[in-house]
């Protein structure tokens, strides 16, 4: 356990407290659900639900009709404690976005999906932009999908499967449901893509 969270919080944290603060904060979570944690964190239900319990009984968290949210006090608590990725990200795909296109619509109408394999985890928001996060069933690939700055990126974290093709499939779900999405809503403008098998990048 790390003596410094034990320094700036009100209770004792056990080994699963540290684990869920953890993710929250190398995620930037903003919002998340308890079965999109539970699967990023490969733990059972009740272990879970005790410590969400916990965090929400110490204002850390807050239950609400689409999940959890983080409160202002962990967000505060997270950036004394800022914390490194434990799994880098691999970029897959970057696009443009059609400035007809209200960004704010196309993230409500993400929000919550799941596509094939993926599951929904959860955001983060920041100055920067919103970034949605999905989750494979098995909690083996994250994937990711950052809006900022009219731009669209898509990108991985292989966490307990190593497989990049697996990856790469998951990912290719929720860039079809994207496509769809802005086919009846604008248009979109692809720009580059990147894989993991090529440090440069290909623009169209």
């Amino acid at each position: 356990m790390d003596i410094e969270w034990k320094d700036t919080l009100d209770f004792s944290l056990g080994e699963r407290d540290t684990d869920v603060l953890h993710i929250i904060g190398e995620e930037g979570l903003t919002s998340f659900t308890f079965e999109g944690l539970k699967r990023r964190l490969g733990i059972h239900s009740e272990t879970l639900s005790r410590v969400l319990f916990r965090l929400e009984e110490e204002g850390i968290v807050e239950k609400g009709s689409g999940g959890y949210r983080v409160t202002t006090k962990a967000k505060e608590l997270l950036r004394l404690h800022q914390l490194s990725q434990t799994e880098p990200r691999m970029p897959l795909l970057q696009t443009l976005l059609s400035p007809d296109v209200p960004i704010q619509q196309v993230v409500s109408d993400l929000t919550g999906k799941w596509f094939g394999v993926l599951r929904w985890l959860g955001y983060s928001e920041n100055e920067e932009g919103i970034t949605l996060k999905w989750v494979t069933e098995d909690g083996g690939i994250q994937v990711d999908a950052n809006f900022s700055d009219g731009s669209l990126s898509i990108e991985t974290k292989l966490l307990r499967e190593k497989d990049f093709n697996n990856a790469l499939k998951a990912s290719y779900q929720l860039i079809g449901y994207i496509a769809k999405l802005y086919s009846k809503l604008g248009r979109i403008q692809r720009v580059a893509y990147f894989t993991a098998f090529n440090t440069g990048f290909m623009a169209s």
